[in-house]
């Protein structure tokens, strides 16, 4: 047989166990603080203004909702607005689901 067996060898004490363990894991733990820097952070700031923005809506705004209505706010309940979208027309809307709040008195930007 012209194979020999091979054998593994012990890396000659070049490092220890808990060395060698930590500067395994170091690339996903860079990896995992570059995403919440870059993605998970910026993301909960959105929910927060967004969440924020919802709240702070009374009568007479005008808001503007993720499906495009536009309209004046007639009535605000716990989890839903009621939006005049034309002279006597009145929609009921999801507070989750307004994409901007125009405040009562805030001009247009062609005015």
């Amino acid at each position: 047989m012209f194979i020999s067996p091979a054998y593994a060898q012990a890396s000659g004490g070049a490092q220890s166990g808990g060395a060698g363990f930590f500067l395994q894991m170091a690339p996903l733990l860079l990896i995992f603080v570059i995403f919440y820097f870059l993605l998970i952070r910026p993301q909960q700031k959105r929910m927060k203004a967004h969440q924020a923005m919802i709240q702070s809506a009374k009568p007479r705004d005008t808001v503007i909702t993720n499906g495009g209505l536009i309209g004046k706010v007639t009535k605000v309940d716990e989890h839903e607005l009621e939006i005049e979208i034309a002279q006597g027309i009145k929609v009921r809307v999801v507070k989750s689901m307004l994409a901007d709040i125009r405040p009562h008195g805030a001009k247009a930007a062609n005015d």
